[in-house]
């Protein structure tokens, strides 16, 4: 029954774009869908221990690796994405290995990761000359003459991009089943309970985690490369620093990161709240929209720890436990 749900639910978003909406709300849409998968990145580690507020130095190497490599070398995003994965990668490791080798958990990671965040944001923003600093940077267009180009992979039809994000983000929900349907999960799992325990029954900590990190920092990159083209503008303030590292940790959260889709209501619940922001107050409070994140973010923590979705599947499961059968009636 559950797996016939799932089929019905991508059919009928594989429909969504002939339900006449319009471009405004299918662009909605479409964000959910990309931040959704993001998020889903994050809770790969979140839920498993590994706080992260670093990751969006990840989502920013995606996003302007793949825009400077086009605009400054006139490399192909079909090229500069392997290369935005490859440094993905490489940082990842780079900050990963020598905190789970030292036995840096907690706070003191999330603190190292949120180092790393602003490092990213404060070196795009020095390179002013080359990414536009903090006034941010355009792709140079391929659209002059025609609505579509395979090469710079961008593209003036909402559907098609409809469709091309709805693919990474089931693909996203396809990762996070896998992980949580494996070994490594129950091993990481028990890491995140007591470290000290679970090293010395054989399991590899360092490979674990490192293994996760990785993934994790990957799929975000590959998000920031998503939204870079989609959106067809960047700048160090929307993918890279403190403050998208904590949408994207109060998306999961706000939303259930230990339930598959959680996220993606996080997603949905974070756009939401930001478009009302934005059409009530406008722009005229800095930095509202930080501290609102940083409010419901504690209140949910303190609250509903398992987020909308997960609080929902457990009044579900409880009200279901407590209905008796008819058997026994």
């Amino acid at each position: 029954m559950t797996r016939s749900l799932q089929w019905i639910g991508v059919a009928a978003l594989l429909l969504v774009p002939f339900a006449g909406l319009g471009n405004y709300p299918l662009h909605l849409i479409i964000l959910c869908l990309l931040w959704g998968f993001v998020y889903t990145g994050w809770a790969l580690m979140g839920r498993l221990g590994l706080t992260s507020l670093g990751h969006g130095a990840f989502l920013g190497i995606g996003a302007y690796v793949v825009v400077m490599g086009w605009n400054h070398f006139n490399l192909s995003p079909w090229f500069g994405i392997p290369i935005a994965l490859a440094l993905t990668a490489v940082v990842a490791l780079l900050i990963g290995y020598p905190c789970f080798r030292l036995k840096i958990v907690g706070h003191y990671f999330a603190l190292v990761t949120m180092a790393l965040s602003e490092v990213a944001r404060m070196i795009i923003v020095a390179l002013r000359d080359q990414t536009g600093g903090s006034l941010g940077a355009t792709p140079s267009t391929a659209l002059a003459d025609t609505s579509w180009s395979l090469v710079a992979l961008q593209f003036s039809s909402k559907v098609v991009w409809f469709y091309i994000i709805l693919a990474f983000w089931l693909a996203g929900l396809w990762v996070w089943t896998r992980v949580d349907r494996s070994m490594a999960r129950l091993a990481l799992e028990a890491i995140s309970q007591e470290e000290e325990a679970a090293a010395s029954i054989g399991i590899g900590v360092t490979r674990l985690k490192l293994g996760i990190t990785v993934v994790s920092a990957l799929m975000t990159c590959m998000g920031g490369v998503l939204y870079a083209q989609y959106q067809q503008y960047v700048n160090p303030e929307s993918v890279a620093g403190i403050t998208v590292s904590l949408q994207m940790v109060f998306g999961a959260i706000a939303g259930g990161m230990f339930v598959r889709l959680g996220p993606t209501v996080g997603a949905v619940f974070t756009l939401l709240l930001a478009e009302t922001l934005r059409l009530r107050l406008g722009h005229d409070i800095h930095g509202l929209d930080v501290m609102i994140y940083g409010l419901l973010l504690v209140l949910f923590i303190i609250f509903m720890p398992k987020g909308i979705l997960g609080e929902l599947t457990r009044l579900w499961e409880k009200r279901h436990r407590a209905k008796p059968s008819p058997a026994a009636a």
